[in-house]
């Protein structure tokens, strides 16, 4: 089964996604440096689901440079991951419409993240299942590969954090993401050798 339309699909999902969160941001009611200050709060969310969603975005396009194959699981587990990630935008909002410090918005926009990131890691493994003659796929993000259970096990610690002070949620989620910032860089060398290999293999 080709895997184009799936990636066409996933790339046009997270687009309206962050076109929503765009739409969510409103003017200032006052023509001033001072109205705009207030928003403070409202931009720094946005910031953090804005960069978020890019970090998902480069790290799926990464992963799937190194699949052939996928099957209907696969296309259920991309569906799951985008299904968590499009409540991004209704996280943001409540975060952003001045309940920064309120535990209910704080946490919800941690469990949005967690939920993000556990079916991220599942289908990294539905892949790894259906496309399981690639040596490359299983060798790198298989057995051993533990950055996304790290991250799951962060997003948890985070969401407990929230009682403590509901604002390190997003600052212990946003920490996180510093560790995809820079898409596994073994996947770029095998790729990229693969291609020179490639190359030298032309006529």
């Amino acid at each position: 089964m080709p895997k184009n339309r799936l990636e066409a699909f996933t790339d046009g999902v997270i687009a309206i996604i962050i076109t929503i969160m765009v739409l969510e941001l409103h003017a200032p009611s006052a023509g001033s440096w001072a109205a705009l200050w207030a928003m403070r709060e409202v931009f720094a969310i946005y910031l953090v689901s804005f960069f978020s969603l890019a970090v998902y975005w480069n790290n799926h396009h990464h992963l799937f440079l190194l699949v052939k194959r996928i099957n209907g699981r696969v296309l259920w587990a991309n569906v799951l991951f985008l299904f968590a990630a499009s409540f991004f935008p209704f996280a943001t909002d409540w975060v952003g419409a001045g309940h920064v410090a309120a535990r209910a918005p704080e946490m919800t926009y941690g469990l949005v993240m967690l939920a993000t990131d556990v079916t991220f890691w599942l289908l990294i493994q539905t892949l790894i299942h259906a496309d399981r003659h690639n040596a490359a796929l299983r060798e790198l993000l298989g057995h051993g590969y533990y950055k996304p259970i790290v991250t799951i096990g962060g997003n948890v610690l985070a969401l407990g954090a929230a009682f403590i002070w509901p604002t390190l949620t997003i600052l212990i989620d946003a920490l996180l993401l510093l560790l995809w910032v820079r898409p596994e860089r073994r996947i770029e060398h095998h790729v990229h050798a693969a291609f020179r290999s490639n190359e030298k293999n032309r006529p």
